[in-house]
């Protein structure tokens, strides 16, 4: 781990919270292993979470019908992006493993740090058509959700009122971090600990600061590679992989199941 560069973008209000207690530990343990940390609190920062033309310094290209995605290529490609968002791309650039620490908000990241996927993760820079998924621009680097639920860990199962957190997660892990082709670890969930006793809290934090031990070294979580889709055919699983998958009980993935029951914990373990 040493040498390593980590980035961990937070998105916290206060810093009494538990998600704080976790990005500090996180810093703590991964500085002294070696790495380089850095925090990105996106609150403090004031960090803007809308996209908007305000992202680009100058003249647009098409101010009447203003595409977001094609002009803020256009700006990254000629330097005309604003500062703080070439300053989050500088430090993703240069990490190794992106922490998101979060508490979940509606099944997802808040505002806050959905406006620094938004904006940040600009096309050109992060993503285009030919560098996605498996063949991304950001394969070679690792990322991982780390967050609260306000739940217990029984609401979020497949018998439970809020769902399996396997499909919750795809749509964060696949749609975005995969999708720039990070390597996505699994995600720290740490259940309700605003409904537990304080020892319980502490024992969450012991067994996040234990992972973090080895967390760079980790299996990344499995998804299906790009080359498994017919690119000329609307990016339909060929059908030599459907084939050779059809005899088995669980489908590919969660997003990719086939129709089949989903692959238990496909989204939370990696090696299943």
């Amino acid at each position: 781990m040493a040498s390593k560069k980590v980035l961990i973008v937070y998105a916290h209000q206060s810093s009494g919270s538990f998600n704080s207690a976790a990005k500090d530990a996180a810093v703590e343990v991964l500085t002294a292993k070696g790495c380089t940390v850095e925090v990105s609190d996106l609150y403090a920062m004031k960090f803007k979470a809308t996209a908007t033309a305000e992202d680009i310094t100058g003249k647009v290209k098409n101010a009447d019908h203003f595409c977001y995605g094609e002009e803020t290529k256009l700006a990254w490609e000629a330097g005309k992006l604003t500062a703080d968002i070439t300053e989050e791309q500088h430090k993703l650039t240069e990490a190794d493993l992106v922490i998101f620490q979060f508490p979940m908000y509606w099944f997802t990241v808040p505002a806050i740090m959905k406006g620094w996927m938004d904006r940040v993760l600009t096309l050109g820079f992060a993503f285009t058509h030919e560098k996605r998924y498996s063949q991304g621009i950001f394969k070679d680097k690792k990322a991982m959700l780390s967050f609260t639920t306000g739940s217990q860990e029984s609401m979020f199962s497949a018998n439970g009122i809020n769902g399996d957190m396997n499909v919750t997660l795809w749509p964060l892990q696949n749609g975005i971090l995969h999708y720039c082709g990070f390597q996505v670890l699994a995600p720290q969930i740490f259940w309700a600990p605003s409904h537990v006793p304080s020892e319980a809290r502490s024992t969450m934090l012991e067994s996040w600061r234990t992972r973090m031990q080895g967390l760079l070294g980790e299996n990344p979580l499995a998804f299906t590679p790009l080359d498994c889709f017919d690119g000329e055919k609307g990016y339909q699983l060929k059908p030599e992989v459907h084939e050779k998958h059809a005899a088995k009980e669980f489908g590919l993935t969660v997003g990719i199941h086939l129709g089949k029951a989903l692959p238990p914990n496909n989204q939370m373990k990696a090696g299943v």
